[in-house]
């Protein structure tokens, strides 16, 4: 039978693969990203997080992404920014209508 197989590991692609009647969506990760753990995958059936056991069926559309990327951090950056606000002259600004916002700050 065949499904939609996107895997969104690396450069990710989308294609159209040939599965045996029967196959779990455990079964298809392991075929698939034998080099990945399950918890590490947010794994979805037609656009639906799904469990292991579920068997797929024909035309199913299965997405595979990772919840953490490679080289990204957990904690908090070192970085300080510091961007002082520029003291305003003149008359304030005042918004036109009720979509719009003042970006002017109090003195």
């Amino acid at each position: 039978m065949q499904i939609l197989f996107i895997n969104n590991d690396g450069s990710g692609f989308a294609d159209q693969i040939q599965i045996e009647a029967g196959t779990s969506v455990k079964t298809l990760f392991q075929q698939r990203l034998p080099h990945g753990r399950p918890q590490d995958y947010l794994i979805r059936v037609n656009r639906q997080p799904t469990t292991a056991g579920y068997v797929l069926q024909e035309g199913d559309r299965v997405s595979i992404t990772p919840t953490k990327i490679e080289g990204a951090t957990n904690g908090p950056s070192n970085a300080i920014f510091s961007f002082p606000y520029p003291r305003l002259k003149g008359a304030r600004w005042e918004p036109d209508n009720a979509l719009t916002a003042s970006t002017c700050l109090p003195s």
